[in-house]
């Protein structure tokens, strides 16, 4: 008897945010789009964050750029789980993938500030 796996699992969306093409693009956009999936989609993208951490050279402009499209094409109901995601850690990976994000306008859309 096999357990549960989750579709679409977190190396498959890891894949897709690093290749990040018009495919992928399309792709993850469908994914954003079932609250089912939010939870696969973080997990991908904590595995990306976490593979581009570890890897030898650090392309920060490609998660700079990834940052800014998510916080772009994300719901708002994602937005501040993708901020919480950007500031669990202080490597660098983290750090270009977080002002991407910030840069983004996503979470003062989804949450503008109290007047």
């Amino acid at each position: 008897m096999t357990g549960n796996v989750p579709f679409p699992d977190r190396d498959t969306v890891a894949e897709k945010l690093a290749a990040l093409s018009e495919p992928d693009k399309s792709y993850l956009t469908l994914l954003m789009e079932n609250a089912a999936q939010d939870d696969n989609l973080l997990d991908g993208l904590r595995r990306h964050l976490d593979l581009a951490a570890g890897s030898r050279f650090l392309n920060s402009l490609k998660l700079e750029n990834l940052g800014l499209w998510l916080g772009t094409q994300a719901p708002d109901r994602l937005q501040i789980r993708l901020m919480e995601t950007a500031r669990s850690s202080q490597h660098p990976a983290y750090q270009a993938f977080r002002t991407g994000l910030s840069r983004s306008g996503g979470l003062e859309r989804a949450h503008p500030p109290a007047t």
